[in-house]
């Protein structure tokens, strides 16, 4: 079974979406309305802007999702998804492709929690950091075990590596505690704070109140989500599991353990970058990986 799968935040680069613009007139034309929507010029900054430039939160996320949806799409009836999942803000560009929202909407949600989330970062300084080498209980315990500060499992995206999210302090404290129990490494990640988290609490509010107000459909296939790794197409329950996104862990693992359990051998990552491929090869061995940028 064909399972297509969209990346998250940190996949982007300089020049990203240009072949698409230059190459396929829908992928232009809806490039342009991007622009109208978002009421700056991202293409600018999408094929010529400096790292940092596209870097930032409000730009990246609208960036990624740009990308990857209309990679979907220039591709026309070759498109035939009988699963998809998205890596976080991959979510959004999985819902959208697999007809549960329309292109407009999904990005004006994406463009919302990118603000949403980057005034959530400003108002509490804080960080996330990878986990390499340690069983995913031991680092539950851990984070658990800290309770004078915000330090959770935020991102579970194989076997040995788990992503912690929470206070500067509370990181530091527990990739400290990490490394006694026996991590082979612990590394600070260069992010606007603490995703996935309980500091994003004001953000999950305000994408709840964006959210409400969105058109959901059934989608074409079901979507494996982030919050509970099952696959779904009941509107109501994946627009619950989307403001929940924001504050839960994403458990990428389990999601394409359940992928495989359900009949996909074959995942295609459609988006900048190439992160999930090999995060699914060291989730599962025996299926075939690919990716289109």
């Amino acid at each position: 079974m064909k399972a297509y799968v969209f990346p998250g935040q940190g996949a982007q680069f300089t020049g990203m979406g240009k072949n698409l613009y230059d190459e396929f007139p829908l992928a232009h034309d809806l490039f342009e309305k991007a622009n109208q929507i978002l009421g700056f010029q991202i293409t600018d900054i999408m094929f010529s802007g400096s790292a940092e430039d596209l870097r930032q939160t409000k730009v990246t996320q609208p960036a990624i999702f740009l990308h990857s949806v209309l990679l979907a799409k220039t591709m026309g009836a070759e498109f035939q998804p009988e699963m998809v999942a998205g890596h976080s803000l991959g979510e959004f560009s999985a819902l959208v492709t697999a007809d549960a929202l329309s292109f407009e909407d999904g990005l004006k949600l994406v463009y919302q929690r990118a603000l949403a989330m980057q005034k959530a970062c400003e108002a509490q300084p804080s960080t996330m950091a990878a986990i390499l080498g340690l069983p995913d209980d031991v680092v539950e315990s851990v984070c658990a075990s800290i309770t004078e500060e915000v330090v959770v499992p935020a991102n579970y995206n194989c076997p040995g590596q788990v992503v912690i999210s929470g206070s500067n302090e509370g990181v530091d404290l527990a990739c400290q505690k990490l490394t006694e129990a026996g991590a082979k490494r612990t590394l600070k990640l260069s992010v606007g704070g603490a995703f996935h988290s309980p500091l994003m609490e004001p953000a999950r509010l305000e994408l709840a109140a964006a959210i409400e107000k969105t058109p959901f459909s059934k989608p074409v296939c079901p979507i494996y989500q982030n919050v509970d790794a099952k696959p779904q197409t009941d509107p109501e329950i994946i627009k619950t599991n989307l403001v929940a996104q924001l504050t839960s862990p994403v458990r990428w693992t389990q999601s394409v353990q359940a992928m495989v359990a359900d009949g996909a051998d074959l995942f295609t990552e459609l988006g900048p970058g190439a992160v999930l491929q090999g995060l699914i090869k060291k989730i599962n061995q025996e299926v075939a990986v690919q990716g289109f940028q």
